[in-house]
């Protein structure tokens, strides 16, 4: 083996996974241009996953438009696209494991029978509630993991009824110091109880396929938005349980708020990248204002070259950016 190819498998990996549910927006292109910058000056490999295993809320088309707004904006990535749907056998591999190991049980709860027995609320943003248990044995055993496939001659699928899969959490903190919101803890059992990693669809989970797709791919520097610190600690539960050996480096960044203080979002207008350039709205224009959000000043047309030249982690804004007309108004040239 040569030197080139001993540096190729000791470099450090990043990724960007967009998920095809909508059109990018400013918020999702602020995260995805910090992530490719610090890609760029710290000489981190860049793969390109789209994660599309959130069933019916994939939208038809979301994946192609997202790879033409990360070129258009001159984003670029040494591995993939990849996309999860193509192969779902390591994730199957993975909740076998949990299943030999009795980490794993069915639930056939709906979300109202949840919301029924659960006295918590849901979660901000993510609309979760607590798992109260209603479906877990009193001891863990192990079991023979089996996706629901719609067979109705199959009677170990208890009359066709599908079934989730869910994982005991013990009780106790999890902890981890993240590179830009310092220290985390987060109690698992508490907030959300057992979580699913297998959907009655019978597809994995976001928490146990990105969990999968970080280790086989070799990513050990993540960053995204802070509205997934809560998802880390169960990600990192799961690399334990799977045994998938060093954890990644996290990076949470704040997010891109109305102005409202509410996520960005369609009830804000239109913020989507694809809306300005059908508007003629140049990208050194939307880099512009995505540079003034990461602390560059003065606001101005600016090209990828120019972000990447000026851009440092360490002036980043600490608190939420927020989205306001006037700044549209500029995007627009008014």
């Amino acid at each position: 083996m040569n030197q080139s190819d001993t540096h190729q498998r000791t470099r450090q990996k990043t990724r960007l996974a967009p998920s095809p549910t909508g059109a990018l927006h400013l918020g999702n292109a602020r995260t995805f241009l910090v992530n490719w910058a610090l890609a760029r000056q710290r000489g981190w490999r860049i793969v390109l996953r789209i994660d599309d295993l959130d069933g019916p809320r994939i939208k038809a088309g979301a994946a192609d438009d997202a790879l033409e707004m990360l070129s258009w904006l001159g984003l670029d990535w040494d591995e993939g696209p990849y996309f999860q749907r193509h192969d779902l056998l390591p994730y199957r591999h993975a909740l076998e494991q949990l299943g030999n190991q009795g980490d794993i049980y069915p639930c056939r709860c709906t979300r109202k029978q949840i919301a029924a027995a659960s006295l918590s609320a849901p979660h901000g943003c993510d609309h979760e509630l607590r798992y109260p248990g209603t479906c877990r044995p009193a001891i863990a055993v192990e079991v023979q993991f089996e996706a629901y496939t719609g067979n109705r001659e199959r009677p170990n699928q208890d009359h066709n009824e599908p079934a989730g899969w869910r994982i005991h959490v013990p009780e106790g903190v999890t902890t981890f110091t993240d590179s830009f919101s310092g220290f985390q803890q987060h109690e698992i059992q508490k907030t959300v109880g057992d979580f699913l990693v297998s959907a009655k669809s019978g597809l994995p989970s976001y928490q146990l396929a990105v969990v999968v797709d970080d280790s086989r791919q070799g990513v050990h520097q993540i960053v995204r938005g802070d509205d997934l610190l809560r998802s880390t600690a169960r990600q990192l539960f799961l690399y334990e349980r799977l045994n998938l050996g060093p954890v990644p480096s996290y990076t949470h960044l704040p997010l891109v708020v109305g102005e409202d203080g509410r996520r960005l979002a369609k009830r804000h207008g239109d913020s989507r990248l694809a809306a300005y350039r059908q508007q003629g709205v140049a990208p050194e224009r939307i880099i512009g204002l995505l540079a003034h959000w990461c602390g560059l000043e003065p606001r101005k047309p600016m090209s990828l070259a120019e972000f990447l030249s000026r851009f440092q982690f360490e002036n980043l804004p600490r608190e939420q950016v927020q989205w306001t007309r006037a700044q549209d108004a500029w995007l627009l040239g008014h």
